[in-house]
């Protein structure tokens, strides 16, 4: 567990955290809440980013989607670890470079993103590692993108 922050302020830490990558405000506060020289990044079908890597696919995130909203469920603390369940929705508007699939264009619709992250943090509070699953099929259906899975 982190030597400078309680359970509940390392928490509160990874809620802000999320709420400044989906917004983009504040880049120099959101770089505070990770080790933006370690970090590294363990997402479905292989995907694997540095801080540098993530901040980019939240960049096409921010562009393509209006309306953004984060939100945190179920919240579990161990030792230097934090699981949580996450939603991520934005309406389409824009194409969306950084798709399970590659580019797509905007269909206009409400699109959630269903997550479950695992974080790692390091001694002084900052996030060094995540780990995230989700369920990309019902995400490319919400995209407009389902007709990819059956070819």
């Amino acid at each position: 567990m982190s030597d400078v922050y309680t359970r509940d302020e390392l928490v509160a830490r990874l809620v802000r955290a999320g709420e400044l990558e989906v917004s983009g405000e504040n880049p120099e506060e959101a770089d505070s809440y990770f080790d933006i020289e370690n970090f590294s990044f363990h997402g479905p079908g292989g995907f694997d980013a540095d801080y540098a890597g993530l901040t980019e696919y939240f960049r096409s995130l921010r562009a393509a989607f209006a309306h953004r909203t984060i939100r945190r469920g179920i919240i579990i603390a161990e030792g230097d670890y934090i699981a949580c369940q996450t939603w991520i929705e934005g309406t389409f508007v824009h194409p969306f470079t950084h798709s399970p699939v590659g580019p797509l264009e905007p269909t206009g619709t409400r699109v959630v993103m269903d997550l479950m992250n695992i974080f790692k943090f390091d001694a002084t509070g900052r996030i060094v590692e995540e780990h995230v699953r989700t369920d990309n099929r019902t995400f490319l259906h919400h995209l407009g993108a389902g007709a990819l899975l059956s070819a």
